[in-house]
């Protein structure tokens, strides 16, 4: 019985009429190995036949075409040769995960303690790391400093005395605390003061908070 090539999808062919040279990667992370690459004898030989059929034809022009035909066979053996060659030169760098099925690098996307590949068994150690990198851009972004003008707005003092969203003359939209209306002109706070003795009220005062005084 004759030798099987044992399949795998996880390789490029390289070869050309020169040669022979294939890549293998990783399914996981893409890492590749590549073969040096193998000079063909039997391409060459075939290469001069081609140019001097191209060059003379006659006799050399048959001669030519027995060399295609001959390459036909013989140089898919010595591709085939070639393909086995380079898998048993890479293989012990890769292994197939028993559970996907997948092709991976031993080095970098293989579960030694578990016998999976780290798709289907992930190093705890290194999620776990990542986990915490997460939870604290997350916090780095939630405790972020106030840009400056925004830091007014949130004093105590500002928010005490509250906020108008619009301007109560125009209602025009107000975009931070201004005094002013940027539209109208109006005055958008107003100070209130006792007419018995002059303290500020809180808005909407009906008595002094410090006489007493029932106010109008």
């Amino acid at each position: 019985m004759s030798p099987k090539i044992e399949f795998t999808r996880n390789y490029s062919d390289l070869s050309t009429n020169k040669g022979f040279q294939f890549e293998f990667y990783c399914d996981r992370c893409g890492t590749g190995f590549r073969t040096l690459f193998q000079p063909s004898a039997l391409g060459t030989v075939t290469s001069m036949l081609d140019a001097a059929g191209s060059l003379l034809g006659g006799v050399f022009g048959r001669a030519a075409d027995l060399g295609e035909r001959a390459r036909s066979a013989t140089w898919e053996k010595a591709h085939d040769d070639a393909f086995v060659k380079a898998m048993e030169e890479l293989k012990p760098d890769f292994i197939q995960c028993p559970r996907c099925r997948s092709w991976v690098c031993r080095k970098g996307c293989w579960n030694q303690e578990k016998g999976l590949c780290k798709l289907c068994a992930p190093d705890l150690g290194v999620e776990m790391a990542a986990a915490q990198a997460s939870r604290t851009v997350e916090e780095i972004w939630a405790h972020s400093k106030v840009a400056e003008e925004d830091r007014a707005m949130l004093t105590e003092e500002s928010w005490r005395a509250g906020v108008r969203a619009t301007c109560p003359g125009c209602n025009a939209p107000l975009k931070d605390n201004a005094k002013f209306c940027p539209d109208c002109g109006a005055k958008i706070k107003t100070e209130a003061h006792c007419t018995q003795c002059g303290a500020k009220l809180a808005p909407g005062a009906k008595f002094c908070g410090d006489c007493g005084a029932k106010q109008q």
